[in-house]
């Protein structure tokens, strides 16, 4: 353990005394007149000189004391001219600050007499260990002095000036609090310092870096040290703190107890670590902690960059297992004032906010009243974050119901304010550690709030442009399908008129029922068509053979008016429904554009890829104009009365299916649709025919 511990403190030393060179040379280097930066880099080659004299012979070697005072005084000759030559000096307030330093030097001078005055004496005499005795009490004296004179000069030193000088005077009070404590040990317990001997090297090695930040133009401006980093650091620090108590009380103990020290030792070990223990997971005293942390080392409270990607992240959370947005956005105004819990209301129809969701809050299902219309506004043009705590003992207290101002755990209240209009509310529960309001938690909450508000904004017009886009759904097909009952009563009527004239036909009474019947399967198709459960997609297509369904369709509309097939093609890839609303469509048409007794032929016929159906008529046709700008234009009708969605919806259905509807028309010469389905897989077709 000694070997570690002696190439430990020799390598460490001799680490910290390049570094200390180095950083000494680049700050003369920068050739600045000014004395400040030559007494620091003076000072830091000194440092350097102190950690390599003891890098080769060890803590034991002569005149290793008189060293680091040359180094003492370099820093506290720097640490005065700072001084001086700063904002105290300039207006001539130095005061007694100037009787302290030259106390310190005088400890200097008397320390380091005496370090020549024992070196010269032969060992194991009392002089010699009365005098070194006095040595180490006035290296303790002189570390104190400087950590009084590094305090002076930082609260001294503007706040809006300090940037880098107050890395160097941290730095430097690290320094001297580590000798201080090495000087202690000295004196209480010389046999366990070797550690803390050897470690010193490593400690003024890792001040460099601190002191280079420091230092570097412009660096100091843009390096802040976060909270979270502050904390850990601190959090540690008072960990090694609590680690050097204990074993100051242990040497205590040996010193006074006696031969019990091992039991009392043993006793206070163990209360000291279940002690610590059971406190430190505590949330109570993490968030004293932080509290603290944030009110005596920063100037703001919140580290708002770390704040506001942590608000960002828990409200933008991805993933199917991610808590709903409301709950989200509670968590995430909660999180900022570390609430333990939080309620999130939204302003309902009558304008009153209502409990929409909650985070960690028990028993929120219950007796959680809503916040009256009039309430709402109030809170809405006042457009603040609202103390519950100064709610509660004022006169006037209308902005907030009964069991808000009742409820223990209310603190704050957070309004959601988009585009100045109030669209919710977050309300907080009281915190760990209780404490008032202040500005920044107004300012923090009151932009979390306006950013919260955006997101529940957003997603309220998400919702409800789905609900417009479902309605629109819901029209279209309402407005297909009324044009499918217009086509139904077309077909109704006519069947009516014939009746008055055929009744006593026994096959025209058949094809009656056969017309009814049809009929009846349409408009339940329709109703189903219509349902919000059925989205109106064309089945999986399959092999169809056209013929047979046209035959069909041809002997339902037959009386009606002539009609007539020809020609056959091989099956094609379709669904049958679809293909049937298409040709009813199409034929419909071409009835109504024809002479009661012009002849509407259905022709069947194939290419390459597609089979073919063209329906011809000899109508009153249409102009190449009106067919490229309105004929498949939706709600556009050449027809009094007419829907103009026939030839829209077939031409929709057609694309669906992965074919195509043209058209051909000329002014009185009539029309011809074309229908282009794909053709069957060939093993398909011969499947089917097989």
């Amino acid at each position: 353990m000694g070997a570690l511990l002696q190439f430990v403190g020799d390598w460490g030393h001799a680490l910290a005394a390049v570094l200390f060179a180095a950083l000494g040379i680049f700050l003369l280097r920068r050739r600045d007149e000014t004395p400040e930066p030559r007494l620091i880099a003076a000072a830091l080659l000194m440092t350097s000189c102190w950690a390599l004299y003891i890098s080769f012979g060890g803590v034991s070697k002569s005149l290793s004391g008189i060293v680091e005072n040359v180094r003492n005084a370099a820093w506290l000759l720097a640490l005065f001219v700072m001084l001086r030559r700063g904002p105290a000096g300039r207006a001539g307030s130095m005061g007694g600050i100037a009787a302290v330093y030259a106390a310190v030097a005088g400890l200097l001078l008397v320390q380091t007499i005496i370090d020549l005055c024992w070196l010269q004496l032969p060992p194991h005499l009392e002089l010699q260990a009365a005098l070194v005795t006095c040595s180490v009490i006035l290296h303790m004296m002189t570390a104190i002095g400087g950590l009084l004179l590094v305090h002076h000069l930082y609260a001294a030193w503007p706040s809006r000036e300090r940037g880098g000088a107050s890395l160097l005077l941290g730095a430097l009070a690290a320094m001297w609090t580590y000798d201080l404590i090495l000087y202690a040990f000295v004196h209480l317990a010389p046999e366990r310092v070797g550690a803390l001997y050897a470690l010193r090297g490593l400690m003024a090695a890792l001040m460099v870096p601190v002191i280079a930040i420091g230092l570097r133009r412009g660096m100091s401006g843009r390096l802040q040290l976060s909270h979270s980093i502050a904390f850990q650091s601190l959090s540690a620090a008072a960990a090694g703190l609590y680690i050097l108590v204990l074993l100051a009380l242990a040497v205590l103990i040996e010193l006074v107890a006696g031969p019990y020290a091992r039991t009392i030792e043993i006793g206070a070990v163990f209360f000291t670590a279940v002690t610590a223990l059971v406190l430190l997971p505590t949330p109570a005293l993490r968030a004293f902690w932080k509290v603290q942390v944030a009110k005596h080392f920063f100037q703001h409270r919140y580290d708002y960059r770390t704040e506001w990607m942590r608000f960002i992240d828990t409200i933008g959370r991805p993933g199917q297992d991610a808590a709903p947005l409301g709950e989200r956005v509670a968590r995430a105004v909660a999180d900022i004032t570390d609430s333990p819990a939080a309620l999130l209301l939204l302003r309902d129809d009558s304008g009153a906010l209502s409990l929409e969701t909650h985070w960690n809050w028990t028993d929120a299902s219950s007796g959680v009243e809503p916040v009256s219309a009039d309430a709402a506004g109030r809170i809405e043009r006042h457009a603040g974050i609202i103390d519950i705590a100064l709610a509660r003992h004022e006169s006037d207290a209308r902005d907030l119901p009964a069991w808000m101002r009742a409820e223990p755990r209310a603190w704050a209240l957070v309004p959601l304010i988009h585009y100045d209009r109030l669209i919710g509310a977050v309300l907080l529960a009281t915190p760990a550690v209780d404490r008032r309001l202040d500005w920044e938690d107004f300012d923090m909450l009151r932009a979390a709030g306006r950013q919260a508000a955006t997101y529940i904004s957003e997603s309220l017009g998400q919702q409800a442009l789905g609900d417009a886009q479902r309605f629109d759904e819901f029209n279209r097909r309402f407005a297909f399908i009324a044009h499918d009952i217009k086509n139904l009563v077309s077909q109704l009527s006519l069947l009516s008129r014939n009746a008055e004239r055929h009744a006593d036909n026994p096959d025209f009474r058949a094809d009656m029922v056969l017309t009814l019947r049809e009929s009846v399967d349409r408009m339940n198709d329709m109703l189903a068509r219509l349902s919000q459960h059925n989205k109106a997609r064309p089945e999986e297509p399959r092999p169809l053979g056209l013929r047979p369904l046209l035959d069909r369709l041809v002997h339902i509309r037959a009386r009606q008016h002539p009609l007539r097939v020809s020609g056959d093609a091989p099956p094609a890839m379709a669904d049958p429904a679809r293909v049937e609303q298409i040709v009813t469509h199409l034929l419909q048409n071409a009835i109504e554009a024809s002479k009661p007794d012009s002849m509407v032929e259905l022709r069947l016929s194939t290419d390459a890829t597609h089979v073919l159906l063209d329906i011809v008529d000899h109508g009153c046709g249409m102009s190449a104009d009106y067919v490229r700008r309105e004929l498949f234009k939706p709600f556009s009708s050449s027809k009094a009365g007419g829907f103009g969605l026939g030839a829209f919806e077939a031409r929709s259905l057609a694309q669906a299916l992965g074919g195509s509807l043209t058209v051909e028309s000329q002014p009185g010469a009539g029309s011809r649709f074309t229908l282009r389905l794909p053709l069957a897989p060939q093993q398909t077709r011969q499947e089917k025919a097989a």
